[in-house]
């Protein structure tokens, strides 16, 4: 067996969810200028816990919305001083970029009491993709229910703020330093049935409001128009309808000369808080109007013809690894660990190479025929995630890889644990690729 598989370009659509590997909710996009388009995501841990155990914001990018690159972790509740004692509520984010600085927007409780003590966060970055650091919380805004940030730039440069919950939204001019509001906020008069996730965007001059409805346990997304950033609105209609988890929350998006929807489901997980992103495309009448949005399970075509970066790969085989708990080479698999079904089961792999150290892409290459299998990913003993393991149509099909982009130490220092005994697969081994080399 060839442990080196290549990256999966050539295909023609994206496949919806478009991440699989781990749960990622509330995607918000954006196209900076330099050729790719980024998705700001927040992250559902796995096991969830309502939606308390949300943390550990994650970027994905592409060229082309079809072949993409996790860029790793920017920001955990642990990186935030004035936060929630207990960690958690990392919900919905937006992002933004101003002279030269990318700014990273998070609603993050204050206190134990979660859902009375709101604030807004801000962490900024020179890049758009690694390096934030935060920078405390907006002044003046927050309070019960009011989360899902959305910052949008006008064409003449000012910035607005927009955010709410609990049936309540606002909106302001955000000043200079993008931390504070001009004149204060204001209440968005005209949309029908505000339930939170608001997002604005701007085509032919036509400003757009999106938002999640109140419909129970199925949110649709509705909109509204204005001839100004803060309105008043007018109410247009429902442009996406359930999508069968039980919340919604999405972004607009132009790249390349064509719009599209970023929205959420559960098609992987049949949980409504353990959520995946999709991507489709948005259509216009000739009044404006959004058509309603179709759904697909194939995603979006390519768009152009740039592909992502090719990197080297390191591969570390599963024969090389240190087998605990049960878990067992397979001769009939050409080496591959198996019995990582049982609990306590793991594969070892000791002197992973990180280069200079910083990112890395872990990609773990198996096989499995249960639908949705699982390993817990530990790096030099912390716990980073439980990977999903999609069926790759049988136990001897070594087509399927899941990982995440995580730190490694600089040279052959690093250890890399994958534990089992959530389903039945097989590992052929390990795919490194160092994004900061």
């Amino acid at each position: 067996m060839n442990l080196y598989l290549q990256a999966k370009t050539g295909r023609k659509t994206a496949g919806n969810p478009i991440v699989t590997s781990i749960y990622t909710a509330d995607p918000s996009a954006h196209a900076w200028g330099d050729g790719r388009l980024y998705i700001y995501a927040s992250h559902d841990m796995d096991p969830a816990r309502g939606c308390d155990r949300m943390d550990r914001y994650h970027v994905f990018s592409s060229a082309n919305l079809v072949d993409w690159t996790d860029e790793g972790e920017i920001l955990r509740s642990d990186d935030v001083a004035w936060g929630r004692p207990e960690g958690g509520f990392m919900w919905a984010p937006d992002a933004a970029f101003k002279n030269g600085v990318y700014y990273f927007y998070y609603p993050h409780p204050s206190g134990t009491d979660w859902n009375g003590t709101w604030k807004i966060g801000v962490a900024t970055s020179a890049e758009p993709a690694r390096g934030f650091q935060d920078q405390g919380f907006m002044d003046g805004l927050g309070g019960f229910a009011m989360i899902d940030p959305c910052v949008f730039e006008d064409e003449d440069g000012k910035h607005y703020f927009y955010y709410g919950g609990g049936g309540r939204c606002q909106g302001g001019e955000l000043g200079e330093d993008m931390m504070s509001i001009r004149g204060g906020m204001t209440d968005m008069e005209g949309l029908v049935d505000f339930h939170e996730a608001a997002w604005v965007f701007k085509r032919g001059g036509l400003y757009y409001l999106t938002y999640a409805d109140n419909l129970e346990d199925n949110n649709r997304m509705r909109y509204a128009t204005s001839a100004s950033p803060l309105g008043p609105w007018t109410y247009r209609g429902i442009f996406l309808e359930p999508t069968g988890c039980s919340t919604t929350h999405g972004s607009v998006a132009e790249f390349k000369g064509e719009w599209y929807l970023f929205y959420h489901n559960q098609a992987v997980s049949d949980q409504g808080n353990l959520r995946s992103m999709c991507i489709d495309r948005l259509e216009f009448e000739a009044d404006g109007s959004i058509r309603t949005v179709e759904q697909t399970a194939e995603g979006v075509a390519r768009v152009g013809d740039t592909a992502e970066p090719e990197r080297p790969r390191r591969l570390y085989p599963a024969a090389d690894a240190r087998l605990e708990g049960g878990a067992r080479l397979e001769s009939e698999s050409f080496g591959a660990a198996g019995g990582l079904e049982a609990t306590g089961a793991a594969a070892v792999f000791d002197g992973v190479d990180g280069g200079r150290g910083g990112r890395a892409a872990v990609r773990v290459i198996y096989a499995s025929s249960e639908r949705l299998a699982k390993l817990r990913l530990i790096v030099n003993g912390e716990d980073w995630s439980l990977l999903n393991a999609l069926s790759t149509g049988g136990a001897e099909r070594f087509e399927g890889e899941t990982g995440l982009t995580v730190p490694l130490r600089p040279g052959a220092s690093n250890e890399i644990r994958l534990e089992g005994g959530c389903g039945d697969m097989r590992i052929a081994g390990l795919a490194v690729e160092l994004l900061d080399a």
